[in-house]
């Protein structure tokens, strides 16, 4: 697929939106329509929740289709839809490309054109948050969609080795196996959770990409004890900002990144795409705080 840019600001009216499973909690439209508001933009962000449609991830094709023919100016994809988008498109990114996951589509001329900021998101947050620490051996939980995007990060930043961990093997290794493509070999290997703890041990930091830490899913994505000091901890959970593996990490006096920046910078690289305008993440950060501040003292 041919190469994108990103196109100059013609309008002040936009209509977005985000496909996915359960998306109702997603702090996406408020952080998106406070930067657009701030610009002078008229700008509706509207949820597209397969679930309350009653539709599978398989019809995502049908409905960025029905987006494009509503006068939609581009889509936030997420879980479990992301991987699916493609063959329905007519362009890709060269990062989508080389992750195979698409977050972002722009409607441009008629044609859906894909991209990923979870990558560049990921990326900026890690070296705005984390911007020292050593990075020869990492760990990383979780090879779903958010991990492929993070080990891309990881990776890109500069991480000599990453493994990555998941309970199911196949797609660990078919992670794995991805990145040493890209990256070259040996930058990269697959493990089961049961490497943990000789894995962490060694290990100059973790990354975990899992749902637990979240509301709907509390608790530690593996055993107290095997955090240190000296082992940096990133998370890619935003809901809440402090999981239980940050706060509990914090108290060890490991170095923490919440999964907060990773969730701006991604909007605020997906709104220029929509836009052509850039977004001022230092204040979507603020907002962010403010916004997981009120949903999490509402549970």
């Amino acid at each position: 697929m041919p190469q994108v840019s990103t196109p100059a600001p013609t309008r002040d009216a936009y209509l977005v939106g985000l496909i996915g499973s359960g998306i109702g909690p997603s702090l996406s439209p408020a952080l998106h329509e406070r930067e657009a508001d701030r610009q002078g933009l008229r700008y509706l962000y509207r949820l597209i929740d397969i679930d309350r449609v009653g539709v599978g991830p398989e019809a995502v094709g049908d409905l960025v289709r029905a987006a494009r023919d509503l006068g939609f100016d581009g889509l936030n994809i997420t879980h479990p839809c992301k991987q699916l988008v493609i063959e329905h498109l007519d362009a890709l990114a060269p990062g989508a490309a080389a992750l195979g996951a698409v977050n972002t589509v722009v409607f441009e001329d008629g044609r859906a054109i894909g991209h990923n900021t979870d990558v560049t998101g990921f990326a900026a947050s890690f070296a705005r948050g984390l911007p020292d620490v050593p990075l020869e051996r990492v760990v990383q939980l979780g090879a779903g969609g958010a991990g492929a995007a993070v080990a891309h990060a990881m990776l890109t930043l500069g991480a000599e080795h990453v493994t990555v961990v998941d309970a199911m093997p196949d797609r660990a290794a078919d992670l794995a196996g991805a990145l040493d493509r890209h990256f070259g070999a040996g930058r990269a290997a697959a493990a089961t959770p049961d490497a943990l703890p000789a894995l962490l041990g060694r290990a100059d930091g973790v990354v975990h990409a899992t749902p637990t830490g979240m509301a709907a899913h509390p608790g530690l994505p593996f055993a107290a004890e095997l955090l240190r000091p000296g082992l940096w901890v990133a998370e890619v959970v935003y809901r809440p900002l402090e999981t239980e593996l940050l706060r509990t990490a914090r108290t060890l006096g490991c170095a923490t990144l919440d999964g907060g920046g990773m969730a701006v910078f991604q909007a605020a690289d997906a709104f220029r795409l929509f836009t052509g305008r850039e977004a001022d993440a230092t204040r979507m950060l603020a907002d962010i705080a403010e916004l997981a501040g009120v949903a999490g003292a509402a549970r």
